[in-house]
Parts: structure tokens; C-alpha cells; sequence
């Protein structure tokens, strides 16, 4: 709880200061339930585009999402439980075939969609193996088998990747390492993930927007980011196994980013005044 709250504080004095009034246009995150054989599982989107409707069919064991964007630059993250859809993946938009970031781990097929193209668009995933270890989730009955896998717990990189342009750019990578090997390991991590999604994609698909439309603005949230990314990185490098070590170097890089973003200005401006009033 004390490492949800810290970080979370992290990010609303680095986040909320870069970008002002946050607008109450939320997005874009969609929760789909899912019912087949006899179970329910839920499918989460997190998108500049809405999910107007979709549709599950076993047989061809195939998800399709019919999305309506306002957007002509169209993006998105599915979170895919893997006991309902798994294997080999092969996706289509618009009936054409298209070729996604994709990432797997024990619970969730984590997928990046990127393309281009306003008004309503189809998109078809379909996977080569259907209710893979059902037979350990609780049936509809009783409770959703997903209520507590980790597709909550993961979140995308909106703001970072309209920044620098790509998913596929090194700093986002990093976000998503840092994401998927360190934070995941742990359940604060967790726990923090999960309140951070629900924060961050209230005004993220807003931020991202902007910035593909204003190169100015662009280029000042890459600035204003760029250092917390380079502080964050440091975790990439070390072992965090426990509750204990993700709470101290949570607070250490808490204490250095404020000195970065806050303290050293600070210093600065009081440095400038000073002179100008020998003068």
C-alpha cells in the first residue's frame, strides 16, 4: 500500500504540472465480457478508438472488435486472457492481414495495435488454441475466471509513444520492460498498476492526441519526460524481489526526480533573483 501511494504521488507532481487542467474527455477504456462454454472472461481495451461492439465466435476461435475512431491515427492496447484465446495469433483489419506488437506472459496475450483510418473499423483476432487450462478457472456460475488475473495490472505507454513517435522506440521499450520484468514481480507492484491504469488513461489518450497534432507540444512533453525516464531506468538494473526493495528504491527515485523537476529549478530561480538584485 505505502509503494501504490508513493508512486502514485510521483506521478501526479511530475504528470500534473507537465500537462495542466486534465479534460474530462475519458477513452477509452472498454471492459468486453466474454461468454463461452460456460464461462465468462473479460477482454480490456485501452484506446484512443471506442469498442462499439464485438463478437466471439468458438469455432473459429476468432475475436472481433467493431471500433468507431474520430481519429485518422488509430491506437490501442487489447489485454487477452490466454485461457480464453492463445497460441499462434493472426490478426486482420478491415479484412486486411496486420501484424501487431504482441507480448505474452502466464495470463495475458498483450497486444499493441497501431493503424491508421477514422470512422468504423474491423478488427479480427484470431488465435489456433480456445480455453487452454479452463478447467483451473471458476465456472460463470461462481465468478469470473479472469477476476483476478494480471490484464489489470498492465497499462500502455500513450503519452510516451505519440512523444517519440513509436511503440517501438527505446524509452517506451524501457516503460514496457520496466512494466512486464520488475513492477509485475511484486504485489504492490501490482496493485500499483492496477490504480495506475485508472488514473493515467482518465486523461492519457487526451495528452497523446495533442501531441500528434501539435509538434510544438511534442517536443515538450519529450523534454519534460525524458528525465524521468532516464531516473526510472535504474530499475531495469536491479532486483526487485520483494515488497522491501521496491519500496526503497521507489522512494529514492521519488526523492530524485523531486530534486529534479522541483528542487533544482527552485535553486535556480532563487539563484537568479539573488543577482539581479545586486544590480
Amino acid at each position: 500500500m505505502k509503494s501504490k501511494l508513493f508512486i502514485s504521488f510521483l506521478l501526479l507532481l511530475v504528470v500534473t504540472p507537465a500537462f495542466g487542467q486534465l479534460s474530462d474527455k475519458t477513452g477509452l477504456v472498454n471492459r468486453l465480457d466474454v461468454k463461452t462454454g460456460g464461462y465468462t472472461f473479460e477482454v480490456e481495451t485501452v484506446a484512443n478508438f471506442d469498442i462499439q461492439d464485438f463478437n466471439f465466435d468458438e469455432e473459429q476461435k476468432r475475436l472481433t472488435l467493431y471500433v468507431s475512431s474520430s481519429l485518422e491515427n488509430n491506437l490501442g492496447e487489447v489485454y487477452l486472457p490466454q485461457t480464453l484465446l492463445s497460441g499462434n495469433f493472426t490478426f486482420y483489419i478491415n479484412g486486411e492481414e496486420y501484424f501487431p506488437t504482441i507480448k505474452i506472459n502466464d495470463d495475458v496475450s498483450f497486444i499493441t495495435l497501431n493503424f491508421t483510418g477514422s470512422g468504423d473499423n474491423k478488427i479480427e483476432i484470431i488465435g489456433t488454441d480456445y480455453l487452454q487450462g479452463v478447467n483451473q478457472t471458476i465456472p460463470i456460475e461462481n465468478e469470473s475466471p479472469t477476476e483476478n488475473k494480471s490484464q489489470d495490472d498492465i497499462g500502455g505507454c500513450l503519452i510516451a509513444t505519440a512523444a517519440y513517435g513509436s511503440e517501438l522506440a527505446p524509452q517506451v521499450q524501457q516503460l514496457r520492460e520496466l512494466r512486464d520484468n520488475q513492477l509485475l514481480y511484486t504485489e504492490s507492484g501490482k496493485s500499483f498498476m492496477s490504480s495506475f491504469n485508472d488514473f493515467y488513461y482518465f486523461f492519457s489518450p487526451t495528452i497523446a492526441d495533442y501531441e500528434r497534432e501539435n509538434p510544438l507540444f511534442k517536443e515538450a512533453v519529450k523534454i519534460m519526460i525524458t528525465p524521468m525516464i532516464s531516473s526510472l531506468s535504474i530499475l531495469n538494473y536491479v532486483d526487485i524481489d520483494s515488497e522491501a526493495s521496491i519500496l526503497g528504491y521507489g522512494i529514492s527515485l521519488l526523492l530524485l526526480n523531486i530534486g529534479m523537476y522541483f528542487v533544482a529549478p527552485a535553486i535556480v530561480i532563487i539563484g537568479i533573483r539573488k543577482n539581479s538584485k545586486l544590480f
